[in-house]
């Protein structure tokens, strides 16, 4: 047991990885119970959210405890068939999440300029 912490400490895991799995195309009426059933075989869970309104239907969110239990489950269940739909395993990006937020806010902040200073996009044209 000691040796295996001791490779465990040692080993560099890619940037990507971290303790959150984002999985997406789950069947849309799977329970937490499920989940916990079939991402608890690698490890000791954190919490897991399964998406319940319309836009986040079929994913979820799995956090582990520890790092190397979300990776060797991110490994072995990318592609596992849950009620004939493959499971798509990914870690979470917060930096992708929030992308297209922060997008939304930039085009929100740029037409309340353009009405403070009176600036139509016929304007820039010429």
């Amino acid at each position: 047991m000691a040796l295996a912490m001791q490779k465990r400490n040692n080993v560099r895991l890619p940037p990507e990885v971290n303790r959150v799995l984002y999985i997406r195309n789950l069947p849309y009426k799977i329970t937490s119970d499920e989940m916990y059933d079939i991402f608890g075989k690698y490890g000791a869970i954190r919490q897991i959210r399964v998406g319940n309104t319309p836009e986040t239907r079929g994913t979820a969110f799995v956090v582990f405890e520890d790092i190397f239990d979300a990776k060797n489950a991110c490994d072995h269940l990318s592609g596992f068939n849950v009620c004939n739909r493959y499971l798509v395993v990914l870690y979470y990006q917060s930096t992708k999440a929030f992308k297209r937020l922060d997008v939304d806010k930039k085009q929100e902040e740029l037409e309340k300029m353009k009405s403070k200073y009176n600036i139509s996009t016929d304007d820039l044209k010429k």
